[in-house]
């Protein structure tokens, strides 16, 4: 069945609070969708943001992110009254979100929520409690400490602390009970709110893509307290760690810094940590996107302390093993791959071998006619056609960086003469294509220009910032889209 997509972030959601919610916003949002005939809404990683504000930096990748729980929905349980969370200020700009001051903010309401919460008078606290204890008791304390410590990384606490020795952990969690119980707190009211939210939406006949990033941050639970699943020395530092090689777009490569997995001991332990993540992101969403999946079949090793990718090697993952094991006990798994960057021969039979959809970027097809990310070159259905991705340029933006052969080649390829007719254009190639999905950013519907980009790949500052307004979702807008989505069958 052919379906189109919007991609925009909880976080871009209007609001009254500096950053999006999941509250009467959001569902006017599902109730957008659904007036336009859109199928589905593509999210990034619900996980807590830290350092550089990235989705795809998390302490967790089990919880969910504090700053999404929407106040009103508290107030409406008795938890919080108005003016001690309108009161505050949320924002320094209705243009983009101040991190910096909902960090600073957002605490202390939920602290109040906290104060009035009665476990007692809530079952539903104890089983998402015993239901989710395999992560949630650890995050809660990891959260915990680094409240106590003023917020530095895992690897900066005291020793005993840091190596989570067992005498050390176990003091912590007496001392730190009430802190702990105000995380769990945090996670129960997200996952509540968040499935209101998600089946409001199912309800409406609308599917939710969300994303999980393939790795992990350094500064989290998971290489705090199960270290084993990476590539560490034995005091607990990374070998190598995850990035992306030189190319015409990055002369000196891309850093991420992440730790890498020790696929080895995955191996041994039947890839169980993996097929429990995409277990639980399966029943978070209805349709995963897996962040870099290259990285499966062989992934990128930079030395730790370099200072940047010129210097790496690759090495072997799991490859189709960890979905063929992990098919075998979960089903058949609603996955995109997210095929993009250095993709091989090698890469291309593990990708045939899963059979789930890959990824074309229409930005990346404007060099030539034989460029596999033009529609006339998609070889099957079995694929999700993106205007851009939230680390492409808004297609506003994108026209402003074409050179003359490139601005030729696109005007020609989309039978346009105008350069401000190019966006509604591309958008029109994605929606005929024959891909089983088309997906455009919400910010190339709302033709907004390059500052409405949501991240510049490697690059700290301005990113994950860009804000929607009550405003923008026009009747016009939805008309708009509900003829494209007729016009083309999605």
């Amino acid at each position: 069945m052919r379906k189109s997509c919007i991609l925009m972030h909880i976080s871009s959601l209007p609001s009254e609070y500096g950053i999006g919610k999941m509250g009467r916003h959001a569902f006017a949002f599902v109730d957008f969708l659904k007036s336009t005939g859109t199928k589905c809404w593509q999210i990034l990683p619900l996980s807590p943001t830290s350092y550089g504000d990235s989705p795809y930096q998390s302490f967790s990748v089990n919880a969910g992110n504090p700053y999404f729980i929407d106040f009103e929905i508290l107030e409406g349980d008795g938890l919080l009254e108005r003016h001690e969370f309108a009161s505050f200020d949320w924002q320094t700009s209705p243009e983009r979100v101040d991190y910096a001051l909902i960090y600073e903010n957002c605490f202390k309401v939920l602290k109040i929520a906290y104060s009035r919460f009665k476990p007692a008078r809530v079952p539903e606290y104890k089983a998402f409690c015993d239901d989710n204890k395999n992560w949630l008791d650890g995050y809660a304390l990891f959260m915990a400490l680094k409240s106590k410590n003023g917020g530095r990384a895992w690897y900066e606490w005291e020793n005993d602390l840091a190596m989570h020795k067992p005498k050390a952990v176990n003091e912590a969690k007496k001392e730190l009970k009430n802190e702990i119980g105000f995380y769990k707190f945090i996670q129960f009211e997200f996952m509540r709110q968040w499935s209101e939210l998600k089946k409001y939406a199912n309800d409406n006949g609308i599917q939710i893509i969300g994303d999980i990033p393939i790795y992990c941050a350094l500064d989290s639970v998971e290489a705090w307290a199960q270290p084993k699943l990476f590539w560490f020395d034995r005091k607990r530092r990374p070998i190598c760690v995850a990035g992306c090689p030189p190319d015409d777009f990055s002369p000196t490569g891309q850093l991420w810094g992440n730790p890498l997995y020790d696929w080895e001991y995955h191996k041994k332990t039947g890839y169980e940590w993996w097929i429990d993540r995409i277990k639980a992101a399966s029943e978070l969403y209805d349709i995963v996107r897996i962040d870099h999946f290259r990285g499966f079949e062989s992934y990128y090793t930079i030395p730790f302390g370099n200072e940047d990718a010129t210097v790496g090697e690759w090495k072997k993952g799991p490859n189709y093993e960890l979905f063929r094991l992990a098919e075998e006990k979960l089903g058949r798994l609603n996955i995109i791959a997210e095929d993009l960057g250095f993709i091989t021969p090698e890469v291309r039979k593990m990708l045939d071998k899963c059979g789930y959809p890959g990824m074309k970027v229409l930005q990346f097809g404007f060099s030539d006619g034989e460029n596999e990310h033009l529609p006339h070159n998609f070889t099957t259905s079995n694929c999700f056609a993106y205007t851009g991705t939230h680390d492409n340029e808004t297609l506003v933006g994108w026209v402003g960086t074409l050179g003359k052969r490139s601005l030729k080649f696109t005007r020609q390829y989309l039978n346009v003469q105008k350069k401000r007719d190019i966006p509604e254009a591309v958008i029109r190639a994605a929606w005929g294509s024959v891909a089983e999905v088309a997906c455009a950013q919400i910010q190339d519907f709302l033709n907004s220009p390059k500052d409405g980009r949501m991240n510049t790949p490697s690059t700290l500052g301005d990113n994950w910032q860009f804000r929607t307004h009550e405003a923008d979702f026009t009747p016009e807008l939805a008309k708009r889209i509900r003829r494209l989505n007729k016009l083309f069958n999605r």
